[in-house]
């Protein structure tokens, strides 16, 4: 029974480990970033590599010059766990309201994840591999507009 209750809180904290990260870059905050990340946490995503948390942390600034605002909805996250190590796949819809026109982009995501349990007992991402399903551009009705 212990070790059943110790895998649901395993898994309660791994999500929580993908909805910070949602959070975060809608909210353009590093330090929800940072708290998720391993310090060699790596990305791959269609045509890029990115090493290392302080490098990904980055990745916020690219956010806001690219989009007005983003909202990131967390779908489901599954994982197996193997003692302080995990992986697994993330579902995830983006939706990203372009800065220079009235469209919003919106990305049908999964993530490849593996986690790792730090020293300080927090699940945080040690690798993330995005995967864009499919891709969507269509016009969106600002507040304010005709």
């Amino acid at each position: 029974m212990e070790s059943m209750l110790q895998n649901l809180a395993d898994q309660a904290m791994i999500r929580r480990t993908a909805e910070l990260y949602a959070q975060g870059a809608d909210r353009r905050d590093k330090a929800s970033w940072r708290a998720v990340m391993t310090e060699d946490y790596l990305l791959e995503g269609p045509g890029f590599t990115t090493r290392g948390r302080d490098a990904n942390l980055k990745s916020i600034d690219l956010l806001e010059r690219m989009f007005r605002s983003t909202q990131h909805r967390i779908h489901q996250v599954i994982a197996t766990i193997d003692g302080d190590r995990a992986s697994g796949e993330t579902y995830c819809t983006a939706d990203h309201l372009l800065r220079d026109s009235d469209a919003i982009l919106i990305w049908a995501i999964r993530y490849q994840d593996e986690w790792r349990r730090e020293a300080d007992g927090q699940w945080r991402f040690a690798h993330r591999r995005l995967i864009v399903d499919w891709q969507e551009t269509r016009p969106v009705l600002l507040e304010g507009s005709p």
